[in-house]
């Protein structure tokens, strides 16, 4: 699965490229240039990024499911429980 940017996104990430390299390098980079190193930097490091934000994810929604049962669970069976007790509140007067 290849990661795609939007246009918008695209040029924004070459404009941040472009002013890294401004601020940080010794020498610019043009256009054309970083545009071809956010491709490579989308192909080569992109799918581990994306591997870790899935498995990061998968985690999360594993714990979501586990506090599940916690958070909707009713008790079954419990007519009779409430019952007796109510009676014996009755009782105890």
């Amino acid at each position: 699965m290849s990661i795609e940017l939007s246009k918008e996104a695209r040029q924004r990430a070459i404009d941040s490229i472009q002013r890294y390299f401004d601020t940080q390098m010794d020498e610019p980079i043009g256009n054309i240039a970083a545009g071809a190193l956010l491709g490579f930097l989308l192909e080569e490091i992109g799918p581990s990024i994306y591997n870790q934000a899935v498995a990061d994810v998968q985690e999360r929604l594993q714990q979501r499911v586990a506090e599940l049962d916690l958070e909707v669970h009713e008790d079954e069976f419990g007519y009779w429980r409430k019952h007796d007790a109510a009676q014996r509140k009755k009782s105890a007067r």
